[in-house]
């Protein structure tokens, strides 16, 4: 790999870690390709991204991103996107599954983190479960409303009959 390409891809890596809410840090030693693939599929799944980076390369794109606090050792892989949870639930979904796939350290929303907080941000619902929450929640008035209104229908029609 010559220096421009490493140039770009720390500008894309630098570019895309300023925009993601998480980036999640993981050893994937031991891993076969096809295990990685399927970490790949669960990530499109989810609109998070997947790259294996080498260390001196993530280094300089992370602290080009400001995210400082972050020690990058041994082999890594990056899991990260715009939504903190959905990244969080890919590394997290993943290494349940794989007893290989290590969650070493992340930036979540502006700060370093440990796996623990990793772990919490999964048990979250989603952004999808949450707006389905608020849309119950929204409905619950309209739906007794319409309840009630049926009742006092059928109150009405058995008084008539």
């Amino acid at each position: 790999m010559n220096k421009t390409q490493k140039s770009e891809i720390v500008n894309t890596l630098t570019e895309e870690f300023k925009s993601a809410k998480c980036v999640v840090m993981c050893d994937y030693r031991g891993l076969k390709v096809s295990e990685l693939e399927a970490l790949r599929k669960i990530a499109r799944g989810k609109d998070t991204k997947v790259q294996v980076v080498k260390n001196t390369l993530a280094t300089i794109a992370l602290s080009n991103a400001e995210m400082k606090g972050i020690d990058i050792v041994d082999t890594n892989i990056f899991v990260w996107g715009n939504d903190a949870i959905a990244a969080s639930k890919t590394a997290v979904e993943f290494a349940k599954a794989n007893d290989k796939f290590v969650i070493r350290t992340a930036y979540i929303d502006g700060e370093a983190a440990d796996e623990n907080k990793v772990r919490t941000f999964a048990t979250l619902p989603g952004r999808e479960e949450l707006l389905g929450m608020l849309a119950s929640v929204w409905m619950g008035p309209v739906r007794n409303f319409t309840i009630g209104l049926d009742a006092l229908k059928r109150k009405k029609e058995e008084e008539a009959a």
